[in-house]
């Protein structure tokens, strides 16, 4: 590793922010950062408690699960959710001073996307319910039991080459419950993170990129009113929206005001209109294949509003992206719709509103990491918070890694020479986490060596232990939102 000012500079900010979560962790720090410094280190590991094998982790299996179960513990479950909305503000001011800020771009770009957890074989385990799961077998519902979890994101800048890097942000508990829905959770999640004047895009514009199903105006209409964030969304092509009313009447009619004019069917092509605005872009894929995106825009339109969230007040920019090879000839059968929304969207270009949802995959890719080398769905256990602290645990094992991102010489495996180049020194997840301990050995630890105890006394003789209640599979219906609420 070469001892130039920059690297010492990035050397020095990951002793920081070790040092910082050191004294922010409650109980048991030393188990905590040493099962971390396992865990960012350890990307052959096929269950939790294989950790504990790792030369990081210094102390014996058992001292795993205390120091999960320790990262956080409410006093009385009467304050457990206000002090878990004090942890989460805490985690997230605490991530949010290491975010870099836009360089090339003029706004920070934010994510959210729900990753499911399955826990089919968990029957103890609390308020579990059906959620997505991808199913390769054709016919299968691509569902399963378990949870599911709402993470909030920093997507940060990148050249074309450069990794997918994702910086979680900790805001709120991002499980979703069965009486929720993850809509609702992600824009409590944004809310949080917009309105904490101790975040360093509290005032600047912030554009948050989601998948279709945050095209609803259960999610857009609790969004809207923050006056400086733009939501880029994609919607599926069986919408149907509408143009502003313009009567041409002197005197208002009576009775309720109109808002809805003529339909806009994404279905039907007589109904667009011509666009009010139309560009173009090229593509080049990590293949060599160049495209060609034209980019239609139509302004203020409007989607119809639910009881409490008035969608009349918040006109979007609907954009229709299609790609073209360089015979001219559509690479997708469907084309792309994007919605716009926010007061300060006209300082948008469609060329950036595409480009800006482009980078929403590198969530996908990053749940495809934390499953694969960071164990994210591989924590079994029956007490529910306990897996919501394992989540916490992989996301700040993610904020190392990026940390060091340019702390590692690429180890690359015989079938990954043939990949492109790194534009910047970043390097992919994968290598940093390959590379882990050769970076811990120059930056240190601040946790402590274990000391030994002697043997424990265990229970005492005569202790009968109980069987756990057997928890039922709860199915989300409308119903049980409207009796939860």
């Amino acid at each position: 590793m070469p001892n130039d000012p920059a690297t010492t500079a990035r050397l020095a900010q990951l002793e920081q922010f070790r040092q910082e979560l050191y004294q922010l962790f409650p109980a048991r720090r030393d188990a905590l950062l040493d099962l971390l410094d396992a865990l960012c280190s350890s990307p052959q590991a096929r269950a939790v408690v294989e950790l504990s094998l790792n030369p990081l982790f210094r102390r014996e299996y058992c001292s795993v699960y205390d120091a999960i179960a320790n990262l956080f513990q409410a006093s009385s479950p009467e304050q457990a959710a206000a002090e878990r909305r004090t942890w989460d503000q805490r985690l997230a001011r605490l991530i949010g001073r290491y975010l870099p800020g836009p360089q090339q771009r003029t706004f920070w770009l934010l994510g959210t996307d729900v990753v499911p957890v399955p826990r089919p074989y968990a029957p103890t385990l609390g308020d579990k319910t059906y959620v997505y799961q991808p199913n390769a077998v054709a016919g299968n519902k691509p569902v399963t039991i378990g949870h599911a979890y709402s993470l909030t994101s920093c997507l940060p800048e990148k050249a074309p080459a450069d990794p997918p890097w994702v910086i979680p942000l900790v805001a709120r508990r991002g499980r979703v419950t069965s009486t929720e829905k993850a809509t609702v959770v992600g824009a409590a999640q944004l809310q949080a993170l917009l309105t904490d004047e101790q975040q360093p895009f509290h005032q600047d514009l912030c554009v948050h990129v989601a998948d279709s199903a945050y095209s609803a105006a259960e999610f857009l209409g609790r969004v809207g009113p923050l006056t400086n964030l733009i939501s880029v969304t994609r919607t599926p092509e069986n919408r149907v929206f509408y143009r502003q009313f313009g009567a041409a009447t002197e005197a208002a009619p009576a009775g309720h005001p109109r808002w809805y004019g003529e339909r806009f069917a994404l279905k039907d092509a007589a109904t667009w209109g011509p666009p009010d605005e139309t560009a173009t872009t090229q593509i080049l894929t990590r293949h060599g294949h160049a495209y060609t995106v034209e980019l239609q825009g139509w302004h203020n339109l409007l989607m119809r509003g639910k009881r409490g969230l008035p969608m009349h007040q918040h006109p979007f920019t609907l954009i229709r992206a299609a790609i073209r090879d360089e015979h001219g000839q559509p690479v997708f059968k469907r084309a792309l719709w994007l919605i716009v929304l926010g007061e300060q969207r006209a300082s948008l270009s469609l060329v950036d509103a595409w480009a800006a949802y482009r980078q929403r995959y590198d969530l996908e890719h990053y749940f495809r990491f934390g499953k694969q080398r960071l164990l994210l769905a591989a924590y079994q256990t029956p007490v529910v918070e306990h897996e919501e602290n394992w989540l916490y645990l992989v996301q700040l094992a993610t904020v190392q890694l990026w940390l060091a991102r340019e702390l590692v010489e690429a180890q690359l495996y015989p079938w990954e020479r043939y990949l492109p180049p790194r534009a910047t020194g970043a390097a992919a997840p994968s290598q940093v986490q390959r590379g882990w301990a050769r970076i811990i050995r120059q930056v240190g630890t601040p946790a402590q060596a274990p000391k030994r105890r002697g043997k424990s006394s265990g229970r005492a003789k005569g202790t009968r232990v109980g069987r756990r209640p057997r928890q039922r599979v709860v199915k989300k219906t409308a119903r049980t939102r409207r009796k939860a609420a």
